[in-house]
């Protein structure tokens, strides 16, 4: 699975961090799989994509944690966009009950019409719901200001590997039986005995799994969610002491609060994000170094900062990698 951050910043943005939007895609065996998913859009978020090799044709589903404009204003204007590039395939917007309001709002009074259908998902009825063909997509509620929920992601199948001891003890020949049976379909033998591939598959390894947060001040109640999930991707708007300067009322989570939450969960990778416009990254104050500081000092797993268009994948055995920066073009 690899996902892409597209904008790291809260509220506002800032010189070098655009508001919230996250690629995420599942790369399949064959690393061949070109559809894509977004969660949450916020304003410019199309103007980051063009400098990534994310296309609008094959962006499969939108999912949006809140209604809050940083996290959605951007979607009017990327779904205009995507339909002056000729769209025709359907696109899922899943999100909050008053997502299709707004959507729809905005396309009566701006009198836009697009050449593609959307099926609007409600947030709350998602389960079970197949809005992706590879990845099983759950929500967990949040606590903000206004609801919130959080999404994670989880591959549907796993490869698995023949068990050739077995075949060969059993006298299966190698070849067009053994092809069949790698690729899910049931065999039958000269001698009229039936195969099937399940008893001729070795057991899979873990599914990938990785939860993409929205706004919240509990980073607890992703406690459960979390306990399987190979990445967390969380807020840290702010440390401690800027959280206790600014008080309840934003209601977001501090570094040390996710960090704990995740550490607590056993989460063996944390990517932070959603930081607050006042940390500065070079050499200004206050830094978002005090914000790794900070996590750093309750949690001892692979930690991340995320960075605007930074990318990464987590492979097979569950170890996730930032892929190196390239220019403007981080692919």
């Amino acid at each position: 699975m690899e996902f892409q951050f597209l904008g790291t910043s809260s509220g506002t943005p800032s010189k070098s961090r655009n508001v919230t939007a996250l690629a995420l895609r599942s790369l399949g065996a064959s690393r061949a799989a070109r559809h894509w998913s977004l969660v949450d859009c916020g304003e410019g978020t199309q103007h980051r994509i063009l400098r990534t090799p994310w296309s609008l044709n094959d962006l499969a589903a939108i999912f949006i944690t809140h209604m809050h404009g940083d996290h959605c204003y951007g979607l009017p204007g990327l779904l205009a966009s995507a339909g002056m590039m000729n769209r025709t395939a359907p696109l899922a917007l899943v999100g909050p009950a008053p997502l299709r309001p707004f959507v729809e709002g905005v396309m009566a009074t701006t009198e836009l019409g697009l050449p593609f259908p959307i099926a609007f998902v409600d947030v709350t009825a998602l389960e079970g719901v197949e809005v992706l063909p590879d990845l099983v997509v759950r929500a967990t509620a949040l606590s903000h200001r206004m609801p919130c929920w959080a999404y994670s992601f989880t591959e549907r199948q796993v490869e698995r590997k023949l068990d050739t001891a077995r075949l060969d003890a059993a006298g299966v020949a190698r070849g067009e039986a053994w092809g069949a049976l790698q690729h899910g379909r049931e065999v039958v033998l000269a001698d009229g005995r039936v195969l099937r591939p399940e008893d001729w598959l070795l057991p899979g390894r873990k599914p990938r799994k990785v939860i993409v947060g929205g706004d919240n001040d509990t980073p607890g109640l992703l406690a459960e969610e979390a306990r399987d999930a190979g990445v967390l991707i969380h807020e840290a708007t702010y440390t401690e002491a800027v959280l206790r300067k600014v008080g309840p009322g934003p209601r977001h989570s501090s570094a040390r609060m996710t960090a704990s939450a995740a550490a607590a969960a056993g989460v063996p990778n944390l990517v932070l994000t959603h930081f607050s416009p006042r940390y500065q990254d070079g050499e200004g104050a206050p830094s978002i170094r005090e914000v790794e500081d900070e996590a750093r000092e309750v949690y001892r797993g692979q930690l991340f900062l995320a960075r605007d268009f930074d990318r990464f994948e987590l492979d097979r055995e569950g170890q996730l990698h930032r892929r190196p920066r390239e220019g403007g073009n981080p692919s």
